[in-house]
Formats: structure tokens, C-alpha cells, sequence
């Protein structure tokens, strides 16, 4: 479900447009969501250690065609790759052969799980938001689905609950045990906004971004399956420290305290913790820094960020390490990192306006493959009609 990264990014109304001719034959008119990809900041692999984390909603998204049925039946297809599922919401389980069915099939079994009510329903998906490339499609078509559903079947659901049930859907129907920075984000950001999220107490607050930067994703095509057990490994290693610790959360102890207690860990478990526990703090400097207008500040940290997942987390992969270093080396690049869970997917980088065109050549020098996308902070998810 993914068209040409490098292009412009179409107006909403474009991408909407892309469904109208299915919809024609259709006796109702549809319901269209639309939710965007994310990319993160500060903050890698905080949210499941109830730690800090930084996203913006990027320019990128999916949307979503619906439809109530009356018989029970759920009909799905995805546009973009030509795939199709069909089911019946009476019997909702994982699709061993439409993986991608079961980001919204895992939707729908949480509505219902959760006394929700729901009936049969077609949704056809159609995409500009490259998948693999670290931007969250998952969570975006996760949340587009929820909303779909909520508004359909007349469920008044707050954005939180909602978040909630697009990441058990992830957990349970795809395998993955990722935190709730990608629904909220593509559910809560808010345009021209840093959307920082506190992952205890799940408190989201927009921070104004000052002037004088744009942000550029850049996808070297590196792979990108976190499903394959890494991502899980990385989140068993981080709750191991923290019981040996003796803290509910790595959110719940310092660098100093974690240097003081390191040798009540594993090499591995101390460095998967030093990276956690850092990152929560380089977010509440980064969040100072903003508060400042200081973007060189906050870029430092973003290098940091990414120096400290090739050194403690070990989420990154040459293809990502090589763009950063080329992003280091341009004049007009204030920071960059890898962005998301990584294992592949893209870097997000904080360019000085103006130059971002020479910035992206530079890139696409040192690694041939790369697409570039630059994209302002945006807002979150939307029923649209």
C-alpha cells in the first residue's frame, strides 16, 4: 500500500479521490477516515518503559473507504497491492495468509472484546504511506480502522481507549509488543506541533515548533520487519533490568543510579537500559530546548539519540548509520537519528530551511537508494464524510 516516496505529497483531497471511482457503484455513500504515518523525534523505545517520547504526524497517510453490512460479512481490499480478504465479523481471527488484513481484523476483535457492538463492514484501503520505511503504517491503518468502526457502529470512544485498542490489536493479531507512541501519534498530533507524550501517565502535550527548520524523512530501503522477533527481544532485555533493578519501569531510575547498579545487570541488559533511560532524558532537554527556540540543541540530541541506539540498543543497520553520517557532514543539518523501531525503516532529520534540496542530494550521494520526503508537522487522524 505504498506510491512513490520521493513525490510530492498530494493535498487530502487527492488522496481521498483515489477511492471515488470504487465507491460509484456503491448504493450508500461511503464513510472516508484518514490517518497519518508518524515519525518519532526523542525518545526510541521509551513508551513500553513508560518513559518520554517526541513524534509529529507526518504528511503521509492512509485512508480509508467504509461501509456498514447488514449480513455480517467483512470485505477488505487493499488497493494499492491488489489484495483482498473476506470474512465474517462472527469469526474473528488472524489471516495466516493476508497479514495485512490483520492489523484491521485485530481492530475489530478488540471492538468486540471490549463489548462493542459491531456488524459487517467493507473498507477498501488505499495508502501513500510507504510501508517499511519506519513511518508507522501499521498503527495509521490500525487507527483509521478504529475510527471507521467507531463512527459507523455509533461507539463513542475517547482518543486514548481508541489508541488502546489499535496497539492490543497490534499485540495480539500481528505479533508485535509495541507501546502506544504510534496510535497516539497518528491519532493526537496536532499541525505545526511536536507531539510529546508521557507513557505513565499517558498525559500528550503539544509543543509549538519554532521557525527556521523542516523536517526531511530519508528511506535508504533498508529492511524493516520488526515482527521477525528483534523489536521483542529488545522490550524482554529492557523489562529484565528493570526487575533486577527492583523498578516497576527503566522510566523509574536515573543514568546516574543505573551507572551506580550496573553491575547487578548483563552487559546486554545494561546497555538496552542505558539507551532507555537516556532517551527519556534527552527528551525533557529537548522539550527545553523547543521551549527556547533552540534547534541546534535539540539536533545535538537527536545525534545522540541515534549514536546511542548503534552503541547500547543496537537497532540501527548500516544503511541508516550511513545517512546519518552524511547528514552529520552537510552544513545546513542540525540533527538526525534513525526513526521508530528501527532494524531498517528511515531516519528523520532537522534541516535549516532553505537548504533541504542540497541536503537530500547529499544524501542520495552517499546512498544511491534513498527517497526523501519533507514534511511538516501535521495533524492527526480524521473521519472525514
Amino acid at each position: 500500500m505504498s506510491s512513490d516516496f520521493s513525490s510530492p505529497a498530494p493535498a487530502a483531497a487527492a488522496v481521498y479521490d483515489a477511492t471515488a471511482t470504487h465507491d460509484a457503484a456503491a448504493d450508500l455513500p461511503a464513510l472516508r477516515v484518514y490517518a497519518p504515518g508518524r515519525a518519532e523525534l526523542l525518545g526510541n523505545h521509551t513508551d513500553y518503559n513508560a518513559g518520554l517520547v517526541m513524534a509529529i504526524a507526518v504528511n503521509r497517510g492512509i485512508t480509508l473507504s467504509a461501509r456498514p453490512l447488514r449480513d455480517g460479512a467483512i470485505h477488505l481490499r487493499a488497493l494499492d497491492i491488489h489484495r483482498e480478504y473476506h470474512g465474517h465479523v462472527d469469526q474473528l481471527h488472524p489471516s495466516a495468509t493476508e497479514s495485512w488484513a490483520n492489523y484491521v481484523l485485530g481492530v475489530a476483535f478488540q471492538f468486540v472484546n471490549t463489548g462493542r457492538r459491531l456488524g459487517g463492514f467493507s473498507l477498501e484501503i488505499t495508502s501513500n504511506l510507504p510501508m517499511g520505511a519506519g513511518l508507522s503504517s501499521s498503527a495509521a491503518l490500525e487507527i483509521a480502522t478504529a475510527l471507521a468502526l467507531a463512527e459507523m457502529f455509533g461507539h463513542e470512544v475517547e482518543p486514548l481507549a481508541l489508541a488502546r485498542i489499535a496497539q492490543k490489536a497490534e499485540h495480539e493479531f500481528a505479533g508485535v509488543k509495541c507501546g502506544l507512541l504510534d496510535q497516539i501519534s497518528s491519532l493526537m498530533s496536532a499541525a505545526t506541533s511536536v507531539t510529546s507524550i508521557d507513557c505513565r501517565s499517558l498525559q500528550v502535550t503539544p509543543v509549538a515548533i519554532p521557525s527556521g527548520g523542516v523536517f526531511v524523512i530519508a528511506d535508504p530501503h533498508a529492511k524493516h520487519q520488526l515482527v521477525t522477533g528483534e523489536y521483542n527481544e529488545r522490550r524482554a532485555s529492557c523489562e529484565s533490568a528493570a526487575r533486577k533493578l527492583g523498578v516497576p519501569f527503566l522510566r523509574d531510575i536515573t543514568s546516574a543510579q543505573l551507572e551506580a547498579r550496573r553491575e547487578e545487570l548483563t552487559d546486554m541488559e545494561y546497555r538496552r537500559a542505558l539507551h532507555v533511560v537516556g532517551e527519556t532524558e534527552r527528551v525533557a532537554l529537548g522539550a527545553e530546548a523547543l521551549a527556547k527556540s533552540d534547534l541546534a540543541t535539540f539536533g545535538a540530541l537527536m545525534f545522540a539519540s541515534h549514536e546511542s541506539s548503534i552503541a547500547n540498543f543496537e537497532n540501527s543497520c548500516p544503511e541508516l548509520d550511513t545517512l546519518v553520517t552524511a547528514a552529520r557532514r552537510h552544513a545546513g543539518c542540525l540533527g538526525a537519528r534513525l526513526s521508530g523501531g528501527g532494524f531498517g525503516g528511515s531516519t528523520i532529520n532537522l534541516v535549516r530551511a532553505g537548504q533541504e534540496e542540497s541536503f537530500i542530494q547529499a544524501l542520495k550521494a552517499a546512498w544511491p537508494k534513498t527517497e526523501c520526503l519533507v514534511t511538516p508537522a501535521c495533524a492527526g487522524a480524521t473521519v472525514l464524510s
